[in-house]
């Protein structure tokens, strides 16, 4: 089944900064490039801390202050530590990650921890636009009839804004949390109602041979 990664959807040209970079050139940096946000590395190229609009209000506030303050650099501003992914991430999991912690941008990291790419919150969104009739289709025919080869009329599957309903009978009980975790893990799925049953419960506990003779 077709399940996109951060690393197909990610920015691989990234506007940076450094600790050093001065306040004021920050600032140039996200109108040139008319961003919202940005990470911020060391000489390794490995993420120190991610800058965004929010930070830089709060230091100009600050800075317009009755108190003038020394030199601003992003190291100053920055919120760190990041919160990164790696590119083989799932895109619903990214995106998840990215509500969970209230971000808009997620810088992308190598095995050595060295910025690779950013996947902003636009780049994940690209992916989720798809339509109920699609993410259906793909659920019935690639997890209910390939992956679990089901009859195709043995689950019903509907879906409304992304959630993913799913009615009927599989034949055992482990295919349950199957089906729900693969229809969890395909781009655009924002959420899965369980209404299954099952016919065999092969997750219960086997049932101890007796015991013959006198105790």
């Amino acid at each position: 089944m077709t399940v996109h990664t951060v690393g197909e959807v990610m920015t691989r040209d990234v506007v940076q900064a450094r600790r050093t970079t001065p306040f004021e050139e920050v600032v140039r940096l996200l109108d040139h490039h008319r961003i919202s946000g940005l990470p911020v590395v060391d000489a390794d190229d490995k993420v120190l801390g991610v800058l965004s609009g929010s930070d830089l209000v709060r230091t100009q506030a600050y800075r317009d202050g009755p108190v003038p303050p020394l030199a601003v650099t992003a190291g100053d501003v920055m919120s760190s530590p990041a919160v990164t992914v790696h590119p083989e991430q799932t895109v619903p999991d990214a995106a998840r990650l990215m509500e969970r912690r209230g971000i808009e941008r997620l810088p992308v990291i190598d095995e050595a921890d060295r910025l690779i790419g950013i996947a902003t919150r636009r780049d994940l969104l690209r992916v989720f636009l798809r339509t109920d009739d699609d993410i259906r289709r793909q659920v019935t025919e690639e997890i209910v009839i390939d992956a679990l080869k089901l009859p195709s009329g043995a689950v019903r599957v509907s879906v409304r804004d992304g959630v993913v309903t799913l009615d009927g009978h599989v034949e055992l009980r482990s295919q349950v949390p199957e089906l729900i975790h693969a229809a969890w893990c395909l781009d655009g799925v924002v959420g899965v109602v369980n209404d299954l049953g099952f016919r065999i419960d092969d997750c219960a506990a086997s049932t101890p041979p007796a015991r013959i003779g006198s105790p």
